[in-house]
């Protein structure tokens, strides 16, 4: 499932830039100022990291929290003391205020320099595979805040209404689902893990294991909870169709043995 949704992903491009004629300038941007027929007024320029510019005549002007435009803007009503209804350009040649923080284990860490704006669901595909990524408990810090937003939902459950567009200096906690797995052991055919889903149930982690080996005594089975609870289960007597009751809902974190024995 998880492969599907990258593939998709690399499908659509998922880190395009959108909404780019909107970006808002930020500190450490580097602009390319043009003023029409004043060359001495044109030129590169950085943004401070109080979020200013300076440029000849005009001194220092506040940049940061603007758009290119509402910036073009400003600066034209600010030169117009000095240069005669005066046309000015603002170009941001290079970003370096938008990066986004990935870490917890369940995800490459990094520190992402996004290329332009780009939503939650777009970012998390070009993070490629996360086969190893707890979604369901991953968050999005914002301000020091935790962000309403599940990943789980948006990203496997495709739920794209609950997407959102990322802002500079997002933090993404992708914990680990090591903790999220099932394990199935003892006299199966294939001893794994599953990565846990909800509805997931006894006779759904045997399976995946290949079923019972010839070993196994199948009205064996014991399953030990994460808080050391031990179910036992008669398998044999639910694939017959005996009790169905038998097929226990299973837990993140479950271990699941099937018991073996010569007889």
């Amino acid at each position: 499932m998880l492969r599907l949704l990258v593939v998709l992903c690399l499908l659509l491009g998922c880190v395009a830039p959108s909404g780019a004629a909107d970006y808002i300038i930020g500190d450490g941007d580097q602009l390319q100022i043009s003023v029409w027929g004043v060359p001495e007024l044109s030129g590169p320029v950085r943004v401070r990291p109080d979020g200013k510019i300076t440029l000849p005549a005009a001194g220092d002007v506040a940049a940061s929290g603007l758009t290119p435009s509402e910036l073009s803007t400003k600066l034209g009503k600010v030169l117009g003391d000095f240069v005669k209804k005066p046309i000015v350009t603002v170009t941001v040649a290079e970003i370096t205020n938008n990066k986004v923080y990935v870490a917890g284990g369940g995800g490459p860490a990094a520190v992402i320099q996004l290329p332009g704006r780009t939503t939650l669901f777009k970012f998390l595909c070009s993070l490629g595979t996360l086969e190893k990524a707890d979604l369901r408990h991953a968050y999005l810090m914002r301000g020091g805040e935790k962000f309403k937003v599940n990943l789980h939902d948006l990203y496997v459950g495709g739920q794209f209404a609950k997407d959102l567009e990322l802002q500079p200096e997002d933090v993404i906690f992708i914990p680990t689902n090591e903790l999220s797995k099932v394990y199935v052991v003892g006299a199966v055919k294939q001893p794994r893990y599953i990565p846990f889903r909800d509805g997931m149930k006894v006779l759904d982690a045997i399976l995946e294991a290949g079923g019972f080996n010839e070993y196994a005594k199948e009205n064996n089975v014991v399953i030990t909870r994460a808080d050391s609870t031990k179910l036992r289960v008669k398998a044999k007597d639910l694939m017959q169709g005996k009790d169905n009751a038998q097929n226990v809902p299973l837990h993140p974190g479950d271990y699941v043995t099937v018991e073996e024995g010569l007889f």
